[in-house]
């Protein structure tokens, strides 16, 4: 954002949470659903969030629903900010992922949850490589497509 790098404010585990908490206000979805529409064109977009094919592009052509154990993507998030120098505790880490995502799944709106035409890849003992097989068998003629 005018020329300042944001990746790591973004990917921050407090950006989740407060992302997590906003989200469940009405206005804030109702304002954000057409900006976050206008971001699709050609030749396609890739999303991340939790209810990216369920509510904002719920006719996308496909849809990954990508999930791990709290306990496996607390120990990622561990080793990535230990590679930043930060060093935190694992069985906090692994208690806040857990209530996000149980605060996420059991909100009204939006709630967080894979749409029912969604692969679902549940990494929790796949290295990224397998994911990234999963991903691409997921996606099957979608990626040979001009």
């Amino acid at each position: 954002m005018d020329g300042q790098d944001l990746d790591g404010l973004i990917s921050d585990e407090r950006a989740g949470e407060r992302a997590s908490r906003i989200a469940t206000r009405p206005l804030v979805r109702a304002r954000l659903l057409p900006l976050q529409r206008t971001c699709r064109v050609k030749p396609g977009l890739v999303t991340d969030g939790r209810d990216m094919g369920t509510v904002v592009f719920p006719d996308a052509e496909l849809k990954i629903f990508l999930t791990a154990s709290p306990e496996a993507r607390a120990q990622r998030r561990l080793k990535q900010l230990n590679a930043l120098g930060v060093h935190d505790n694992l069985a906090r880490l692994t208690r806040e992922i857990a209530a996000r995502d149980e605060r996420d799944e059991a909100r009204p709106l939006s709630p967080l949850k894979p749409a029912p035409d969604a692969w679902v890849v549940d990494s929790t003992h796949l290295s990224a490589e397998q994911v990234i097989e999963e991903i691409w068998e997921a996606g099957g003629s979608f990626f040979e497509s001009p």
